[in-house]
């Protein structure tokens, strides 16, 4: 290899190498240097609203007695009322199964349907 030729090779490795570190150091700058707004920091706090709105719900139906169907006479009982009304029921096997199969028919039943409104021609 001439002098020369060797010259021309070990400057475009330094160019190389010079042009590398200058893109490093052109990249890191531009990821330090730039902020990105966070695009979900509203989702979270919606997010954390309807959870606490979810459990509130789930609370007051687990503890308090409501109407879950007030046209079927269904009423939603908390649990450790429910339990003692079936401990209670169930002393007698017999009255309690009738109880229940009467109540689950009634439960079953479809809803009531609106009469239909008369046609403006008739």
């Amino acid at each position: 290899m001439t002098p020369q030729k060797a010259n021309n090779a070990s400057g475009a490795a330094i160019a190389f190498i010079v042009g590398s570190i200058l893109f490093i150091v052109l990249t890191v700058a531009a990821k330090l240097l730039t902020t990105v707004p966070d695009l979900d920091a509203d989702k979270d706090a919606l997010r954390s609203k309807a959870l606490a709105q979810i459990r509130a719900t789930e609370t007051t139906n687990l503890t308090s007695v409501t109407w879950a169907d007030q046209s079927r006479s269904i009423v939603r009982l908390p649990i450790e009322l429910a339990i003692q009304k079936t401990e209670q029921a169930w002393q007698d096997p017999a009255a309690a199964r009738a109880d229940l199969i009467a109540r689950a028919k009634k439960a079953a039943a479809p809803a009531p349907t609106r009469p239909a409104k008369p046609s403006a021609f008739e």
